[in-house]
């Protein structure tokens, strides 16, 4: 693979990226319409939720923005924005099941989930320092090559969290839907809508970890080249 080719994966994964962000804003939107069984506003369905596998120490709690819900393993917090909070769409239930996922995850103790975690303090570092690493490194790479080298190693632990991201969402998702489906949250007229939006979420995670590993193989590629 030589350089003019990386570039053309990373322009057919940056329309893919936009693409997949305005395809989760506009099912929200759409999906936002169609009201759900009960009339279950997204914090009343987080939270029957969570009673329903026992778990009794996560708080649900309002948050600002716009698809900013997640869940905070530190402190057990299931955060849900505005919309997700008091709307009883469609939508607003399964973003706060698929959150709630992430909770049913940390309480019975999900591998992915806990390797996730224990990635974040080095990512967190990595995150500060790296982009500063790995422009020196270019600009050094043919008389210090060592130091773009550090900086690929950095970048390959943010690389490693994207990737592990992915099963992490996929359950999260599976677990949501398995539940609202079981517990006639949703209705056969709505749970298609519920499974596509989450869809449609999941190919962000996806198009995210495959970004970060076509940057992961360009820096690669800049090593490799500096010592020939």
């Amino acid at each position: 693979m030589n350089i003019p080719i990386i570039w053309i994966v990373f322009g057919v994964l940056f329309i893919l990226s936009l693409i997949a962000s305005k395809s989760v804003e506009s099912k929200f939107k759409k999906y936002s319409k169609i009201r759900m069984n009960y009339n279950l506003s997204g914090r009343e369905v987080a939270e029957q939720m969570l009673r329903d596998n026992d778990i009794t120490d996560v708080t649900v709690q309002e948050v600002n923005g716009t698809l900013t819900d997640h869940y905070n393993p530190v402190n057990k917090t299931l955060n849900l924005s505005r919309d997700v909070y008091h709307g009883t769409s469609v939508a607003a239930a399964a973003v706060a099941a698929h959150e709630c996922g992430h909770a049913v995850q940390h309480a019975t103790a999900y591998y992915w989930l806990g390797l996730r975690s224990k990635l974040v303090p080095a990512v967190n570092f990595s995150s500060r320092v790296v982009p500063w690493i790995l422009l020196g490194g270019i600009l050094m790479v043919e008389k210090f090559p060592q130091l773009l080298l550090v900086g690929i190693i950095l970048f390959a632990i943010t690389t490693l969290f994207s990737v592990v991201t992915l099963p992490v969402e996929i359950n999260a998702s599976r677990r949501a839907l398995v539940w609202l489906n079981t517990h006639n949250i949703t209705s056969p007229d709505t749970h298609g809508y519920a499974e596509s939006a989450l869809r449609s979420a999941a190919y962000t995670y996806v198009i995210s970890a495959l970004t970060s590993l076509a940057t992961l193989l360009y820096y690669v590629m800049i090593y490799l080249s500096g010592r020939d």
